[in-house]
């Protein structure tokens, strides 16, 4: 009986050997960039609290939510345009001109409701006429983006090129008044609107058939269409998601300087991808994560603790992200890479 045992086992354990494996090959494939991120995270933000002894590093961390409320929300919409297998290259202007608009509105005389309504519609609106051009008229998003960034960075300019101030009370409540957690520990108004939009992202990428459908459409475009999905229709959503942040991202900006200006944004657009990419959204699309993207932004914001703290030039902000962002492009494609 002894002797055949191994026998009768084998197809389990080759069963088991399979299964271990797909979960490998899962957990390599969509969780160890993000995992890599969030140990670097870590990493990093332990040897700076060591480094300078902080008298309170979680309002340290806190702060990095504070500095970054706007970015996280800009983060987010760019994670729904990657994941589709695209890019979104007028964010940054977008931001600008979400600042003027709701800035002039308001000296205007308009109520800040009107002001802050037609931002949210004008950056969704012209992240969706991008996607229909994108999508019926099979232009390749980075010459679409393009297109939009400089339209929205023109458009600031036309309104306006003055710094203009941000007096209304309630906005003025949002950007300055802080919100205890406990103790002495807080964060801002802007902090649980980016919150906020995290955890709506994240349930609508997971849990609904549109989340799906994104994440099908950044796979495999031909499959999607195969299964009956609305791929066209994600793939046009996707911007108008990507604009709809980008104004809110706007507007958090605006009531934390509570100013609005035409210059404000520039490159922010290079932030919140390398962002997404730093947090394990794969710039082929189909893969990644809504938190991974936040970490990207924590990522960033560490850096610049690091460097405020060490009194360097602020270039050297740019250089260690580009660092970071080559690493990380090189750990997704090992990640990706199929055995041959």
């Amino acid at each position: 009986m002894s002797a055949t045992t191994p026998a009768l086992d084998a197809p389990r354990d080759d069963r088991w050997q399979s299964l271990t494996g797909e979960v490998l090959a899962r957990f390599r494939g969509r969780y160890l960039s993000p995992l890599a991120s969030l140990g670097l995270l870590a990493l990093m933000f332990g040897a700076i609290v060591v480094r300078y002894d902080f008298a309170s590093p979680t309002q340290v961390f806190l702060n990095l939510f504070v500095d970054n409320a706007y970015l996280i929300v800009l983060a987010v919409g760019m994670t729904f345009v990657i994941l589709s297998g695209g890019i979104d290259l007028s964010v940054g202007s977008t931001v600008a001109l979400s600042t003027v608009i709701v800035a002039t509105a308001l000296q205007q005389g308009w109520p800040m409701p009107l002001a802050v309504g037609t931002v949210l519609v004008v950056g969704p609106l012209l992240g969706w006429l991008m996607g229909l051009v994108i999508e019926y008229f099979d232009v390749q998003p980075f010459i679409v983006t393009l297109a939009g960034m400089f339209l929205a960075r023109g458009l600031c300019y036309v309104i306006s090129v003055d710094t203009l101030p941000i007096k209304d009370p309630v906005l003025r409540r949002i950007g300055l008044n802080y919100v205890y957690l406990y103790e002495d520990k807080f964060i801002r108004w802007t902090v649980v609107i980016a919150v906020a939009v995290v955890v709506i992202a994240a349930f609508t990428l997971h849990q609904t058939r549109y989340g799906r459908t994104v994440y099908a459409v950044g796979g495999n475009r031909q499959s999607t269409q195969l299964m009956g999905l609305a791929a066209a229709r994600a793939r046009v959503s996707v911007y108008a998601v990507s604009g709809f942040c980008a104004a809110l991202a706007g507007l958090l900006l605006a009531v934390q300087k509570l100013s609005g200006y035409s210059l404000n944004g520039i490159g922010m657009e290079l932030d919140a991808i390398a962002a997404a990419v730093i947090g394990g959204v794969l710039l082929s699309g189909g893969t990644g994560f809504v938190f991974g993207s936040v970490i990207g932004v924590l990522v960033l914001g560490t850096i610049q603790t690091f460097v405020t703290a060490e009194n360097l030039d602020s270039y050297w902000t740019r250089i260690m992200t580009g660092v970071l962002l080559l690493v990380f492009v090189l750990v997704q494609r090992l990640v990706v890479r199929k055995p041959r």
